[in-house]
């Protein structure tokens, strides 16, 4: 297999190589041939800056980045080189069975259409647990709902939800047009009994990047978008499907790291109605719970070009909490 292109940065400080999550502990970049290392059938990728030494990496804290639905690994590439830019170990683990790169991902995209939550939990809840030093985890989408997950189960040392996915019964609206469920008569790309949900380049930008510009959501539709699991949808609750039990996290956990919720007020996909309704669930909650708003951002606000003030937003927040690159 070809070696997958190095990650691009203004700043061309950053440098990407895959790691297999169940060698954090000693990999050494290195030592790496043309071997691709796999967890559980998909790549892990781990950004770092220029400088960095495998002997300065000792005790640095990791980031994991898990994205949601309809967005492949990419999508969080400006995200892992802005925190490896930082000091901090940067990886962004694919689910199980994703392909190496979009394109691949989009021509055989059935490697995923078993894939559940209770899959994407287990498989994340394993990545996590491999690291000597516990990190912070940063999910979008259903990504965010599994950082509360794992969180909650004292799994990281913090948690940030961008758009989260809701958990514990509270439900997401029905978006117009049927999105969850798309068929060719309601002008989507996919038939209902497709495994897998695609999203058309005009419904990418209504629902997914609806306060950007044609230009801009057609550049990031080809650069990141890609089919999302029936199976999946329907875990989440999406068209009235019955939920999975593990679209859950303990909100009374009080020993927990600190959590930050994050919605966009242009959200179409998950309002910020129903992640504020999250955070009034963990109202109780002894441990650190922080809510922010972004004023006229939707779903896209990960990838789309103000997705530094919330990168940046979320460096902060971490410094405020004592965690640093270097704990």
């Amino acid at each position: 297999m070809a070696a997958p292109p190095l990650a691009r940065t203004a700043l061309g400080a950053a440098r990407l190589c895959p790691v297999s999550a169940m060698n954090i502990k000693s990999f050494d970049c290195r030592a790496l041939t043309c071997a691709w290392p796999m967890l559980n059938g998909s790549p892990a990728y781990r950004y770092r800056s220029s400088s960095y030494s495998e002997e300065a990496a000792v005790n640095r804290t990791p980031v994991v980045f898990i994205h949601g639905a309809w967005l492949h690994a990419l999508s969080w590439e400006s995200w892992a080189e802005r925190f490896a830019s930082r000091g901090f170990l940067a990886f962004t683990p694919g689910w199980p069975g994703e392909p190496l790169t979009v394109g691949e991902m989009r021509q055989s995209s059935e490697t995923i259409a078993d894939v559940g939550l209770d899959l994407l939990t287990d498989h994340y809840a394993k990545i996590a647990s491999s690291f000597d030093v516990a990190p912070v985890i940063i999910g979008h989408s259903v990504g965010g709902l599994i950082a509360q997950h794992l969180i909650g189960a004292n799994i990281g040392q913090a948690a940030v939800a961008i758009a989260p996915a809701p958990v514990n019964g509270i439900t997401l609206p029905v978006p117009p047009g049927g999105l969850w469920l798309p068929s060719h008569a309601e002008g989507g790309p996919t038939a209902a009994s497709d495994p897998l949900v695609s999203l058309s380049a005009a419904q990418f930008q209504h629902f997914f990047a609806n306060t950007v510009s044609e230009e801009e959501s057609a550049r990031l539709f080809d650069r990141y978008a890609v089919p999302a699991p029936r199976r999946l949808l329907a875990d989440l609750g999406c068209a009235g499907s019955a939920r999975s039990a593990r679209a859950v996290a303990d909100v009374g956990n009080a020993d927990r790291g600190p959590l930050l919720l994050i919605s966009g007020q242009e959200d179409l996909l998950v309002p910020d109605a129903a992640t504020r309704a999250v955070y009034k669930q963990y109202g109780d909650s002894l441990a650190v719970t922080d809510l922010k708003q972004f004023a006229d951002r939707a779903h896209s606000l990960i990838i789309d070009n103000g997705w530094r003030f919330v990168a940046d937003y979320v460096l902060g927040w971490l410094g405020e909490h004592g965690l640093r690159a270097h704990p």
